[in-house]
């Protein structure tokens, strides 16, 4: 039987790139895609995708070094082999080393996505990115006009969605509680994170940027909304005074949607690291006939041992599960989110659907892009209204999103635009 296949290259090799991007697509590659397509609810879709091999060719990272030690520990355990390769634009190379690929995968810092994406996009590659998208929305328009003109699709990697505590909230729990009036969603991340990991482009991003995008995705999703109007402030403390670093230790954005519902979003970069818990992480929502509340953090496991002390475990997100041969399987809805964006390339390039066909069920660039609409207004005010209360003077300043854009009203300064297409 005629075999198809799916190339596959990864840029950054951080975290995320390294660990669960990186992991995934080897996994894949060894094992196929189908079985893990009963997890996402596309175990439907295994006959017509059956006898694809998906092959994960190449990495490219900033320096050589961090993509030559992907390499050889992949290797040694014993996954397929690829190229690497490095340099500040390493995506070019990998392009052009590869011009079969069909999908390039985007781990790069969270200012650093659009090149890549769009390199790719023009080339007829497939994208799947980390979120945000984009931290502009010019760029985000920029990326949907391209992956729209070229028939290709930006899949991001928004994996709150596929949580299997989150599905229930949005196929069951959501619809019982009448009207949605407003809730709070808090995802803050620990001291390390920014102070080391992220030490040297924190100040190009933000807490909020960084993983708040997950919870306005998960909302937009949920709720087929759309953003009328925000209030955001922010905090230098630590990592200023403490890590000489001019990057926001917390962010706070109040949003109002056009279906009446406010929901507060709580992010930092700060927690100590005697934090029980990779991440502290909860959201409620409250509605005219319930709530639902969802500890997203302490999912009910708990353990000490000498030396560790308390600790807590999301076994939801990724885990291991040994094979008979002792090997490990990667499972969680962090591998979810990827492989539900590979079926979907793989639906266009052996199926014949369109972009228009599938939209809406992947977190697909058009829905990304009123993340980044948020993200871009959020940035500004927030950055506005830090200033203003150094100086004394408050946080007076918002943000509007209407069909002429997204205005910012500034009492000090004045009204201005700062995006002028509708949203």
């Amino acid at each position: 039987m005629l075999k198809r296949t799916l190339k596959i290259g990864l840029i950054g090799a951080g975290m995320f790139g390294g660990d669960v991007h990186l992991r995934t697509y080897l996994q894949l590659s060894q094992y196929g895609l189908l079985p893990w397509l009963g997890r996402v609810g596309l175990d439907a879709m295994a006959r017509q995708l059956a006898h694809i091999d998906i092959q994960f060719v190449a990495l490219a990272t900033h320096t050589k070094q961090s993509a030559a030690a992907k390499r050889d520990e992949y290797l040694g355990l014993g996954m397929s082999d690829f190229a690497v390769y490095h340099g500040e634009t390493p995506w070019i190379d990998l392009l052009d080393a590869h011009p079969d690929l069909d999908i390039l995968a985007v781990a790069t810092p969270d200012h650093l996505h659009t090149a890549p994406i769009l390199a790719a996009l023009e080339r007829g590659v497939h994208v799947i990115t980390e979120k945000p998208m984009a931290l502009d929305a010019m760029e985000a328009d920029a990326i949907i006009e391209a992956s729209e003109r070229k028939g290709c699709l930006v899949g991001v990697d928004m994996h709150k969605r596929y949580d299997p505590d989150h599905l229930r909230i949005r196929d069951q729990l959501s619809q019982r509680i009448g009207t949605p009036l407003y809730g709070r969603a808090v995802l803050e991340e620990p001291l390390e994170v920014s102070s080391q990991v992220f030490r040297h482009w924190a100040d190009k991003s933000d807490p909020f940027s960084y993983v708040g995008c997950h919870w306005t995705d998960l909302f937009i999703a949920n709720f087929g909304v759309k953003p009328v109007s925000l209030h955001a402030v922010g905090q230098k403390k630590k990592l200023r005074d403490d890590y000489g670093m001019d990057a926001f230790d917390a962010v706070q954005v109040k949003v109002q949607f056009d279906n009446g519902m406010s929901i507060d979003f709580v992010n930092s970069w700060i927690t100590p690291d005697a934090f029980e818990a990779p991440v502290n992480q909860e959201s409620q929502l409250y509605g005219t006939e319930g709530m639902i509340e969802s500890d997203s953090q302490y999912r009910g496991l708990r353990f000490c041992t000498t030396g560790r002390g308390t600790q807590t475990a999301n076994s939801h997100f990724t885990r291991d599960v040994r094979r008979e041969d002792g090997s490990l399987a990667y499972v969680g809805y962090g591998v979810d989110s990827l492989v539900v964006c590979i079926e979907k390339v793989a639906e266009v390039k052996f199926l014949g659907k369109t972009l228009d066909t599938i939209r809406a069920t992947y977190p697909d660039a058009v829905q990304a892009r009123q993340s980044v609409l948020i993200v871009h207004a959020a940035r500004e005010v927030v950055r506005r209204n830090h200033a203003y209360l150094e100086a004394g003077k408050g946080a007076p300043v918002t943000a509007v999103f209407n069909e002429q854009g997204i205005t910012v009203f500034d009492p000090y300064a004045g009204a201005s635009q700062i995006y002028a297409r509708p949203v």
